[in-house]
């Protein structure tokens, strides 16, 4: 009698161990799919289709706090090289600092008023000066709280009939996230508190124009 009691005690302890084990295989393997599901999600999360000419394209979304400076250096350097890049045409330096105006606040536009105060554009389209903006040395940028400061870092290269000047240009301002993009403003940013801080000669070079 006492072993078969020792009997079904020792079935009871292996009938309790089985139900443990297969207790924490179904725990492991529920959290597991879990996580494959999480995963799964997040990365369909990041997913998005766009119709182009009417087929279905695959893309990958990221946060934009990941591509911020990026963004931010981009919208810089469309602002400097709309407001600098110049020709003498009347409808051309019109048509580029509205394009600027639109990516920057009254500051900018205080600065173009003081420009067409001095005669610069009038003088640009008399003296048949074509202005550009070279590739930015560097434009630094600080994201650690808006709005995010800058620091812009480059030169420009004015054309006269008989020499070519080139000019330092470091400017600063900041940065402030819009809460919509438009045609006018693709990245959805506004540059505030905009100046000049240096402006000057650096080299010039004689054309030889026959």
């Amino acid at each position: 009698m006492f072993q078969q009691l020792k009997n079904i005690d020792t079935a009871f302890r292996h009938v309790r161990l089985f139900s443990l084990l297969f207790l924490i295989g179904a725990v492991a393997i529920c959290c597991y799919t879990i996580y494959r599901t999480s995963a799964a999600l997040e990365r369909n999360r990041h997913e998005i289709y766009l119709l182009v000419n009417g087929k279905l394209i695959n893309a990958m979304a990221i946060d934009r706090k990941d591509s911020l400076s990026v963004e931010i250096r981009d919208h810089v350097k469309m602002f400097h090289f709309y407001f600098y890049s110049l020709e003498p045409d009347e409808q051309i330096i019109k048509r580029h600092l509205t394009a600027a105006l639109y990516l920057a606040d009254n500051s900018a536009k205080q600065e173009y008023d003081n420009l067409t105060e001095t005669g610069y554009y009038s003088n640009i389209i008399s003296g048949n000066i074509s202005q550009q903006v070279l590739d930015p040395d560097s434009v630094l940028v600080n994201t650690s709280q808006p709005p995010y400061y800058f620091r812009y870092y480059g030169k420009l290269r004015i054309v006269r009939e008989t020499s070519i000047l080139t000019r330092s240009l470091i400017t600063e301002g900041a940065v402030r996230v819009l809460n919509a993009v438009s045609d006018k403003n693709p990245h959805g940013f506004l540059i505030e508190s905009w100046k000049v801080l240096e402006n000057k000669d650096l080299s010039v070079e004689l054309r030889n124009n026959h």
